[in-house]
């Protein structure tokens, strides 16, 4: 759901509201000076015909849109799916560029119901506690080939160690010498002597079947193989906050 839709439909309804509540008006014989006298009064038919707008037009502002910032984070030192590289050397440690300092989360003391906006063409994802915006992170999603699917979904698993049995390496086990760095499970075949190792997805949330939310590299652009990749300190706060059945909007 975009903001553009949001507030498009927002504004038709509101214009049939306005249509409806003048042609009802007509009809019960009022006139509009009546109709004004009657919104000082709670329980009047006037304020029962603007009460529902007022309330949609709340709702829909749980879904605001925040601008675009590239953000990287530090990668993780082992397979190539999380590091989003090609060379199979260790990546750097520390931040890579300081714009991640734009990255936040306010959200301890918030209360409510909680929800989770993931905008690929921001790649940012946004984190709600009772319609208020609680916490805000880059993200790296799906790649062209394995694109993360837009919908409505809800978390179904929370898993704090949670290791991926599709994506991850194949290492020696005499010698634990990675023999490839970006194994496929389901095509890359271990050898005599050799095993594959499940890429760590710490703090995995799961949302639609088997793409789910966790820690992992962030390039500045959607790298993964259809998982939603957040920074290390931002997915443990979506994963202590989030609960089973949030819902997960991904446009």
């Amino acid at each position: 759901m975009s903001c553009e839709f949001t507030s498009i439909w927002l504004n038709n309804y509101l214009s049939k509201v306005a249509h409806h509540s003048l042609t009802t008006l007509g009809s019960r014989g009022q006139t509009p000076d009546l109709f004004r006298s009657q919104l000082k009064h709670p329980d009047s038919y006037a304020m029962k015909l603007l009460f529902l707008p007022a309330l949609l037009l709340a709702t829909g502002s749980l879904f605001s849109c925040g601008p675009i910032s590239r953000i990287y984070d530090q990668p993780p030192p082992s397979s190539r799916y999380l590091a989003g590289i090609g060379t199979g050397t260790t990546p750097q440690s520390g931040p890579i560029n300081p714009a991640e300092a734009s990255k936040f989360w306010d959200g301890d003391s918030l209360l409510g119901p909680t929800a989770i906006h993931i905008v690929r063409a921001e790649q940012k994802a946004y984190f709600y506690k009772g319609g208020q915006l609680a916490g805000v992170t880059p993200v790296s999603t799906g790649n062209s080939k394995y694109t993360t699917r837009p919908g409505n979904f809800t978390v179904t698993q929370k898993s704090v160690d949670y290791y991926s049995r599709t994506y991850g390496t194949i290492v020696d086990l005499a010698t634990g010498t990675v023999i490839n760095d970006d194994a496929d499970s389901r095509k890359d075949k271990p050898g005599p002597g050799q095993k594959f190792v499940g890429s760590p997805m710490p703090h995995f949330l799961r949302f639609n079947h088997g793409v789910g939310m966790h820690a992992g590299h962030l390039p500045g652009y959607a790298a993964s193989h259809g998982c939603v990749r957040l920074p290390a300190d931002l997915a443990k706060k979506f994963y202590e906050n989030a609960e089973i059945g949030t819902p997960v909007i991904v446009e």
